[in-house]
């Protein structure tokens, strides 16, 4: 890869830990399940976001302006983009593609490729507030973004084209989603809704019943059947994961409740053999939560304490979670079958 990649020791602004990262190698802490590795820090500051590219690489951004692309078992960098002007707000890839997107406060939306140059390879300028939104079409050829100026636009990665833009009133949005296998896109929103959009025109194809707090991510399952919305809210109040039914109904079929605080990320694991379907939630609680999709149980939770607000999630697979925290950076969770279902944190960096 040529990559701009910086490594080494860096200096950190993290204040859990860092005593104990080292750049000659990791050491360990107590956790739940045994020792948690303790690696170099990939940012200097608060970790914003975090997406699986594939096999073992992740990506990810945050307040220190850099986009970082990591092996997430060693936790090495094997890159570091460094051109925005503001904290990054959202990075989103295709799942096997050398592209990848990030977007900041700095109303910027840029290309990378993950094996070209340090410098952006697109850059898809227009909005008038920071975007808050990410979605790439399965065949990486459209981009779609949305912000907090009531826009969604739909973009060329080849030439960096806005080829349409659509404005709803109060639509300051929260999280973008492609539907796998389809020109659809779900989009979660500060107005409490949930809506698809029909990609080819850029029109709303249908708004979900609304809810009573802040919708603040969404995702949606590899079969294309489901969407997941996560709610904001506080003492327990909100807080809650949401299943949608993307078929004809398109209705709610169940709520997932646990979460104390805003419930900030939430995503579908992959499909295994050895696991029912599930999905896991993250909190500013500092929990993360693994479900039953079908029954809503609480298959297993983890609680990161002293992570502060737990800002992202991204499933590398049916047993690995990344977790990107404000305060100590990102968390490689596994899920292991002993006595029962158990989520352990096993790394951070």
């Amino acid at each position: 890869c040529a990559f701009s990649a910086e490594m080494g020791k860096l200096q950190s602004k993290i204040s859990l830990h860092t005593a104990t990262y080292r750049a000659e190698g990791p050491v360990g802490r107590p956790g739940y399940g045994g020792a948690v590795e303790l690696r170099s820090p990939v940012h200097s500051d608060a970790v914003t976001c975090v997406a699986a590219v594939r096999a073992e690489l992740c990506v990810s951004g945050g307040k220190d302006k850099s986009v970082a692309v990591c092996n997430w078992r060693s936790g090495a960098v094997l890159g570091r983009f460094v051109s925005h002007e503001h904290e990054v707000t959202k990075v989103t890839c295709a799942h096997d593609s050398n592209r990848v997107f990030s977007a900041s406060r700095d109303r910027t939306v840029m290309m990378w490729e993950l094996h070209g140059t340090s410098g952006p390879r697109q850059r898809f300028p227009g909005h008038e507030l920071v975007v808050t939104g990410l979605a790439v079409s399965p065949d990486v050829s459209r981009l779609c973004t949305g912000s907090r100026d009531n826009t969604v636009r739909k973009w060329d990665v080849e030439t960096g084209e806005c080829l349409c833009r659509a404005a709803l009133s109060r639509n300051l949005v929260t999280h973008l989603c492609w539907v796998p296998g389809e020109p659809y896109i779900i989009q979660t929103s500060e107005d409490k809704t949930i809506r698809m959009w029909d990609s080819r025109e850029l029109r709303v194809a249908h708004t979900f019943p609304g809810k009573q707090h802040i919708q603040t991510s969404c995702d949606v399952s590899q079969d294309g059947r489901y969407c997941l919305s996560s709610s904001s809210g506080f003492a327990g109040e909100g807080c809650e994961a949401t299943l949608w039914d993307l078929r004809q109904t398109r209705s709610r079929v169940r709520e997932y409740r646990g979460h104390l605080q805003t419930t900030a990320s939430c995503v579908f694991l992959p499909r295994s053999p050895a696991l029912t379907p599930s999905i896991a939630t993250s909190s500013h609680d500092s929990k993360v939560k693994v479900w039953d999709r079908d029954t809503g149980a609480c298959l297993a939770t983890v609680c990161l304490e002293g992570a502060g607000p737990l800002a992202s999630l991204a499933a590398c697979d049916s047993s690995t979670l990344l977790c990107a925290s404000f305060h100590s950076g990102i968390h490689v969770l596994q899920l292991r079958h002993h006595e029962e279902l158990e989520l352990e944190e096993v790394a951070v960096f």
